[in-house]
């Protein structure tokens, strides 16, 4: 037999105008249910006030990440969720320190070197969508789309303020260098992030190739200037040597869903 819990009565009105004053949307959501179990269960008020509490500060918690996550540009899709850490070259030992973020804190920049298909670009964007999770605010980029970010804001002599504005994430994910040829906008840009963010902000860098072949992509000067910054404080990790993910996957037929 199915038995059909009455809905919990609707807030009075001035209680209800109170939490929208207030701006308490999670408190107001969540009251009447809890206000009913409450007294069904005969609660303490203060174990009721806790409870509601708690309710509106993991709503606002979960908001916040939300508005994080969408701000960042971080794609979507490449969370831990999906990280197979067996199938990566980096050590297990080096995969759980990345994780602690503990790099992050200390505004140590991450450079992930290595073939195409070898679980560079998840890694990043993992620890991306992680240090979201984790209370921090991230900015994730191309050279290309910092290359446009450079050529908007030179028109009106502002490239120093975007620069900034961007060094306010605590952590700058930078995808895929060396995929394509580097133009002279692209190469100034990098240097600006790397310049402005030296020693304040966390940069994870993904390459083709090491830092110290930057000088093969850009100019030299620019090159050694950003050479010198970025692998100072960094933690440089290569992936030469594994298969790529994305080859394997095709060949066993996995790379795709079967038609119906």
């Amino acid at each position: 037999m199915t038995v059909n819990t009455p809905a919990a009565p609707p807030l009075n009105d001035e209680l209800d105008a109170l939490l929208r004053r207030l701006r308490m949307p999670y408190i107001r959501k969540a009251a009447p249910q809890l206000l009913a179990t409450a007294k069904a269960q005969r609660w303490d008020p203060a174990e009721l006030l806790r409870v509601l509490l708690c309710e509106e500060a993991q709503g606002r918690d979960r908001a916040t990440i939300a508005i994080r996550r969408r701000a960042s540009g971080l794609p979507a899709g490449k969370t831990f969720d999906a990280w197979d850490p067996d199938a990566s070259p980096i050590p297990k030992p080096t995969q759980q320190a990345l994780r602690s973020l503990k790099w992050a804190h200390r505004a140590e920049n991450v450079c992930i070197c290595g073939p195409s298909g070898t679980g560079k670009s998840h890694l990043a964007e993992a620890l991306g969508h992680h240090a979201i999770d984790h209370g921090k605010t991230v900015a994730w980029h191309t050279l290309e789309s910092l290359a446009l970010l450079l050529r908007r804001h030179r028109a009106d002599d502002s490239v120093s303020k975007a620069i900034g504005r961007l060094i306010r994430a605590d952590l700058i994910v930078i995808d895929d260098i060396a995929m394509l040829p580097v133009t002279p906008d692209a190469a100034e840009a990098l240097f600006r992030i790397v310049d402005a963010a030296y020693e304040k902000r966390s940069i994870a860098l993904t390459s083709n190739i090491h830092p110290a072949g930057f000088d093969e992509l850009m100019p030299k000067t620019l090159a050694t200037a950003t050479v010198d910054r970025l692998p100072h404080h960094a933690h440089v990790l290569i992936t030469d040597g594994a298969d790529s993910y994305r080859l394997a996957q095709a060949t066993a037929g996995k790379g795709v869903r079967p038609l119906a």
